[in-house]
C-alpha cells in the first residue's frame, strides 16, 4: 500500500493530525475520503471496475473514483485529481454531501471514513489507468439497482452505503 499521508478528522471534519495511509487503515483511524459520481446526458451512471491488484475491495465494481485528499488540499481539488488520475476525465463537479462510514474490510484493514461526495455529468469516454480500474461500464440507476440487489458481493462496500442516498440527491 501507498503510505502517503491521510487527513485524520474529527466527527465534524476538523482535520485533527495526518497518519500515514497503512497505519491509518490498520487502526481504523477516522479520515477523510473523497468519492465522485459521474453520469452521462442520459443518466446512466460511469462504473468503474477496480484494479484487482488494489490493497483491499480489488475487482470490485464501485462509483467514478475515489481518493484520499492530500494535506492542504481542499476535497474538490482531491475530487477533480483523481477524476483525471484514474478515469481521465475532467468535468464540473459538485459536492452533494459527506457522510462516515466504519467497515471492516476483508483482508483486515479498516475503513473509518468521513466521505465527501461528488457529482459530475460528462458525454466524454473514460481513458483508464489501469493501475487503478481494470474496466468500466454505464448502468442506468433501475438496472445499477437491480444488479446490486442480486449481486451485491460484486460492488464495493462504499458504494452500496450511498448509492441509493446519491439518487435521491439527484432529485
Amino acid at each position: 500500500m501507498n503510505d502517503a499521508q491521510v487527513i485524520l478528522v474529527d466527527k465534524n471534519d476538523i482535520q485533527i493530525g495526518l497518519a500515514g495511509k497503512t497505519a491509518a487503515h490498520e487502526k481504523g483511524l477516522l479520515h477523510r475520503a473523497v468519492s465522485v459520481f459521474i453520469l452521462n446526458a442520459s443518466g446512466e451512471w460511469l462504473l468503474q471496475k477496480r484494479a484487482s491488484s488494489k490493497y483491499h475491495s480489488g475487482g470490485l465494481w464501485s462509483n467514478t473514483c475515489c481518493t484520499h485528499p492530500l494535506p492542504g488540499e481542499p476535497a474538490i481539488e482531491a475530487a477533480n485529481r483523481r477524476l483525471f488520475e484514474e478515469m481521465g476525465l475532467q468535468c464540473d463537479l459538485k459536492e452533494l454531501f459527506s457522510f462516515t462510514y466504519f467497515e471492516k474490510m476483508e483482508n483486515g484493514l479498516i475503513e473509518n471514513e468521513l466521505d465527501h461526495v461528488f457529482l459530475g455529468v460528462t458525454d466524454n469516454i473514460p481513458i483508464l489507468n489501469y493501475t487503478e480500474a481494470e474496466d468500466f461500464k454505464y448502468l442506468s440507476f433501475a438496472d445499477l439497482k437491480t444488479d446490486i440487489k442480486t449481486n451485491s458481493s460484486g460492488y464495493t462496500v462504499w458504494f452500496r452505503k450511498i448509492f441509493q442516498s446519491v439518487q435521491d440527491s439527484l432529485k
